[in-house]
């Protein structure tokens, strides 16, 4: 049977590479003691406490046994990922809401900040001290860029006022 499977697929290349046992990779670095096989009886670890709102996906009944410490989803941001998550990982609709609500919260820690009393240095958490420092070419071609396309988009505006 494993012959006829290897001649069946012997056109794709790779194929059966791990098939030979005297050829493996790992070999002299894994010292084979047994766990591999333990495994098999695993036990679940207890369960985590949930002290806030943790998403998970719908494609599981429960949350993971262990998680991270996650902040729990509010605002706009946090609406967008509670109806990201009633979607299937392998769907669109799952991940294109999860990036922008992503941006989203950008936007609300900012906020968050301004309403604090606290005025964020954009330019340093966005990292661009470093780049000035290790990339200034590439700063000032971003900035070039930058000013290019609000210069096109001012201009594109003064004319279709010009235009009416």
């Amino acid at each position: 049977m494993e012959n006829d499977m290897s001649q069946k697929y012997s056109h794709i290349k790779g194929w059966g590479i791990d098939a030979d046992p005297e050829n493996e990779p790992t070999y002299p670095m894994k010292h084979y003691t047994g766990d591999d096989h333990r495994r098999l009886d695993w036990q679940r670890p207890p369960q985590q406490l949930e002290n806030v709102e943790v998403l998970h996906s719908n494609e599981r009944p429960y949350v993971s046994a262990v998680f991270g410490t996650p902040l729990p989803p509010r605002g706009l941001s946090g609406v967008l990922r509670r109806k990201a998550f009633k979607y299937s990982e392998s769907r669109f609709a799952h991940w294109l809401p999860l990036l922008l609500a992503d941006r989203i919260n950008v936007a609300e820690g900012f906020l968050d900040d301004l309403r604090r009393g606290h005025i964020p240095n954009i330019l340093a958490e966005r990292g661009w001290n470093a780049a000035w420092k290790y990339n200034r070419k590439g700063v000032l071609a971003r900035v070039a860029l930058g000013t290019l396309l609000a210069a096109g988009i001012a201009a594109a505006v003064l004319a279709k006022r010009r235009g009416k």
